[in-house]
């Protein structure tokens, strides 16, 4: 474990930033993908469940993203962030298979908030409690506005970089958050105040 944990970083470093470690996988270099896949993942596997609240298609889907990240790293032209290229592809696959899971009709994961909650995640909003109250309330949104809070309060993406990965313009992703605050101002318990973006 430690000897993997050292090669790991080992691999970070020499790759550097994303741009660099993109730029190798379009070289078909099969480490500056590893280390592009672990930086990502888990990032992934959050952003995507929160989409489609589906535990059992979250990893699929997050691998698919990888697949199409190993393919098409060539095609990024280097117009956005890597991160927000990537996230851009999570969120198209998710809304997609959401959409053709939703047509066969099956029921939400009732575990789903478990993986959501995972302690390790990198919080953007301080409040433990407004953040418990939120997760609770999410589910309840449509998959898109909870993409636009998702990207907006738990990964710290601005209007136009959530415009970039959701394919919209930058009005419709206000448009959406509007919606999504109103609803959750209406679902949230009392007195709970929360950030704005």
């Amino acid at each position: 474990m430690i000897a993997e944990e050292r090669e790991q970083g080992m691999a970070d470093s020499m790759f550097g930033d994303d741009p660099k470690a993109l730029q190798a996988v379009a070289e078909g270099d099969r480490e500056a993908f590893k280390v592009l896949y672990h930086r990502y993942y888990t990032k992934l596997i959050r952003f995507v469940f929160r989409v489609t609240q589906r535990t059992d298609l979250a990893e699929e889907i997050v691998n698919d993203v990888m697949v199409v990240v190993w393919e098409k790293a060539a095609t990024y032209k280097g117009t956005a962030k890597v991160s927000t290229w990537i996230f851009g592809i999570a969120y198209h696959k998710a809304i997609k298979t959401l959409q053709q899971w939703s047509r066969v009709n099956q029921p939400l994961d009732s575990d789903a908030l478990q993986l959501a909650m995972l302690p390790d995640m990198e919080r953007k909003i301080p409040d433990a409690q407004f953040s418990r109250d939120l997760q609770s309330t999410l589910t309840q949104l449509p998959a898109e506005q909870r993409a636009v809070v998702e990207l907006t309060f738990y990964y710290g993406y601005s209007y136009p970089e959530i415009a970039s990965i959701v394919s919209c313009p930058v009005n419709t992703v206000k448009t959406r958050m509007f919606h999504a605050r109103r609803k959750l101002r209406e679902l949230l318990p009392d007195g709970i105040e929360y950030p704005e973006p």
